[in-house]
């Protein structure tokens, strides 16, 4: 990188089910919005306990990943909010920008003005429920775009893609 020049990066954003349930969505993006980038990928997910281990793996050991993986399911928040809400923001220092905006990941210890700090909570079983997922790095925001956007659902290339001719596949389509 160029000497000044400032990274541009992107980063995976989830609205998680508890966002969803108290209708925070509006003021989640309103205030992302103050961060300057682009939105380049989003979609609404029922996040399957696969996906959910795969994004939580690095807590697998943790006494409190069990319940983890039931929030971030939704399975805690019941209809309609079983689901997140997917983005992939990109522009200048995008990990910072967001994760400055969001906060702290306990609510407890987030700047008041943030989306946790305003939002979140602890549940009484220890359970950050902190509204909002972001990208903490460059390794991670890869990783966790990679898991949650195929490439063809993003109208950027960010990431190297190849083309690969598969055996047919089932897939829904529309009657």
């Amino acid at each position: 990188m160029a000497e000044g020049k400032v990274p541009v990066q992107q980063t995976l954003v989830l609205i998680k089910p508890d966002g969803l349930k108290k209708s925070l969505t509006g003021n989640i993006l309103t205030k992302l919005s103050e961060a300057k980038l682009v939105i380049i990928g989003a979609k609404v997910v029922r996040v399957s306990r696969t996906l959910a281990e795969q994004h939580y793996q690095h807590l697998k050991e943790k006494p409190f990943f069990e319940e983890l993986i039931r929030y971030i399911q939704g399975k805690l928040h019941g209809e309609p909010y079983n689901r997140v809400l997917a983005f992939v923001y990109r522009g200048e220092e995008a990990i910072a920008r967001v994760r400055k905006i969001a906060g702290a990941t306990n609510p407890e210890e987030a700047d008041p003005v943030s989306i946790r700090g305003a939002y979140g909570r602890i549940t009484t079983k220890g359970i950050y429920e902190n509204v909002i997922h972001c990208s903490s790095d460059e390794s991670e925001a890869e990783r966790e775009i990679k898991l949650w956007f195929r490439p063809d659902e993003l109208v950027e290339e960010i990431y190297p893609t190849t083309i690969v001719e598969q055996e047919k596949v089932k897939e829904r389509v529309w009657a």
